[in-house]
């Protein structure tokens, strides 16, 4: 709620990355790294809901969940060439530095 208040998401899988588990993963941090605050916080309302992450598992293109008025070349660009290192990197900075079991969840703030 406030201009000042800044998110980011770090990922820590209990499962074996592999492509076709990190469809969410990999769109996150796509939109994350292509689109504006506001693109991007209608773009994660949508890709945060239960059906769609059933619909994805069921073999639907990340694309379809493209919101009006993302650069969808850019976030399809990223998205199609984000490779698995970055959520294995996310993964152990959780485990090594945050001390998180795989899949454990936490919420960390660095604030004045």
């Amino acid at each position: 709620t406030s201009s000042r208040t800044r998110l980011g998401i770090l990922n820590n899988p209990s499962s074996k990355i592999k492509e076709d588990n990190t469809g969410i993963a990999r769109g996150i941090l796509s939109a994350f790294l292509t689109q504006n605050n506001s693109n991007l916080k209608s773009f994660l309302s949508k890709l945060t809901k239960e059906e769609t992450a059933k619909s994805l598992a069921a073999g639907t293109k990340m694309a379809k969940f493209v919101t009006p008025g993302m650069d969808d070349d850019a976030f399809e660009k990223k998205y199609n060439t984000l490779g698995l290192d970055i959520i294995k990197t996310h993964q152990m900075f959780c485990q090594e530095v945050l001390k998180l079991l795989p899949g454990q969840m936490a919420v960390v703030s660095n604030g004045r």
